[in-house]
């Protein structure tokens, strides 16, 4: 039996299945022309137990673990889903979990399999006041670490935080932020010394904080269902008890975080790419031309053959770095290469689905359109591929 693959994951792959069925797929095309997913949905999503999953149950979540997490997001996307949906959704999955930590780090272990940091007095009252009311749907929270002119250059982040007695003051900007309108908070990178020095610090700051403005809603070449926004803070006042972890330890915590987020990504990556074979695969079957359907032809079906490898391949690999890393092993490199190596059989099958399709995979009434336009995203977000590989080349002591 795999380790992804017990009966309670079945289990859970089953409420995901019947969630989307329900919950989405009769909305989906709606919500891509609005932008954006109901707040509902966060909602009903908690009172299953799926948002909650991956995070403890003493912080308001349903326990689990990484592995279990991958399982939601695997079949949310392979039920008709999309990676702009879990992006979306499950946005609190990068807003939440250094705040977790934290507290796991003075209570002398990892919450949920996940790594720890420095903590800070004030992160029992972050886990009340942000972490439970997310986990139960009724709050939306976001991450803002990229800046306009810092792109993946972490250390580099200009926005300042200033100490003014018990309060912060923040100025600065960020671009890009995963469902920046709809949150109600933003976990945010700040720099506790000049700018660019490297000193970061992570702050929650209020959406309704003076000072803090949401900028334009930014049109994407896909995720359309995702919210993204610019941020910009002028001398907005953030309390101390809204820092998480001791000052100057946010470096670390962005960078042990990061292998959940690429794992999800890489999940996000394979997961398309079954579903895109997946439905290659139906039309082939059903779509006749010249007297015979599609896959009566020996090329179209070596290339469906070859689609599956990719997609299967990829999932197997993911799979064995995310229990490693699940298990507290140390395997960076390992989850660069397994983002890598999705990403590639993602490119390859979506744009081969497509291909397939012919003239009516060109059209937004085909649900392999959407997953080619969301697919370009996953070699950008949680660090370009060019950045794993440096990744990679470092662990190969280059």
């Amino acid at each position: 039996m795999s380790i992804v693959d017990t009966p309670e994951r079945r289990q859970l792959r089953e409420l995901t299945r019947a969630f989307v069925t329900r919950e989405v797929l009769p909305h989906l095309d709606d919500w891509e022309r609005a932008g954006e997913v109901p707040r509902a949905l966060h909602a009903t999503a908690a009172k299953l137990g799926l948002l909650g999953i991956g995070f403890p149950e003493s912080v308001g979540g349903s326990g689990g673990d990484l592995l279990d997490s991958i399982i939601v997001t695997e079949e949310l996307i392979r039920s008709g889903g999309s990676s702009g949906l879990v992006a979306a959704l499950f946005t609190h999955g990068i807003a939440l979990p250094h705040m977790v930590a934290a507290v796991g780090a003075r209570t002398g272990g990892s919450l949920g399999g996940r790594l720890t940091g420095a903590s800070s007095p004030g992160d029992d009252g972050l886990i009340e006041r942000y972490v439970r009311p997310t986990l139960a749907g009724t709050m939306i929270g976001a991450l803002a670490i990229t800046e306009p002119d810092g792109g993946s250059d972490v250390a580099g982040i200009r926005t300042t935080a200033i100490r003014d007695g018990d309060h912060y003051v923040v100025n600065g900007s960020k671009t890009y932020i995963t469902s920046g309108h709809r949150a109600d908070f933003v976990t945010t990178a700040v720099c506790t010394d000049f700018p660019g020095s490297g000193a970061l610090t992570l702050l929650v700051i209020d959406k309704d904080s003076p000072g803090f403005t949401v900028g334009r809603r930014l049109e994407k070449l896909g995720w359309h269902c995702s919210d993204t926004a610019e941020l910009s803070f002028v001398d907005v006042r953030v309390p101390v008890t809204n820092r998480i972890g001791a000052e100057n330890t946010g470096f670390l915590a962005i960078m042990q975080h990061f292998a959940a987020e690429r794992l999800s990504l890489a999940t996000q990556a394979y997961a398309t790419a079954q579903r895109c074979v997946e439905l290659a695969v139906r039309w082939c079957r059903d779509r006749q031309t010249f007297g015979r359907p599609l896959v009566g032809r020996q090329v179209v079906r070596h290339r469906l053959a070859e689609m599956h490898t990719r997609a299967e391949a990829a999932r197997s690999y993911v799979h064995e770095v995310a229990a490693r890393v699940a298990a507290g092993e140390p395997v960076v490199t390992e989850v660069a290469m397994a983002k890598n190596v999705a990403v590639a059989a993602c490119d390859h099958v979506v744009d081969q689905a497509l291909q397939l399709h012919g003239g009516f995979g060109y059209l937004r009434d085909a649900e392999v359109e959407r997953h080619y336009r969301d697919a370009r995203i996953l070699g950008i977000g949680g660090g370009t591929t060019e950045i794993m590989n440096e990744i990679i080349a470092k662990g190969m002591g280059l």
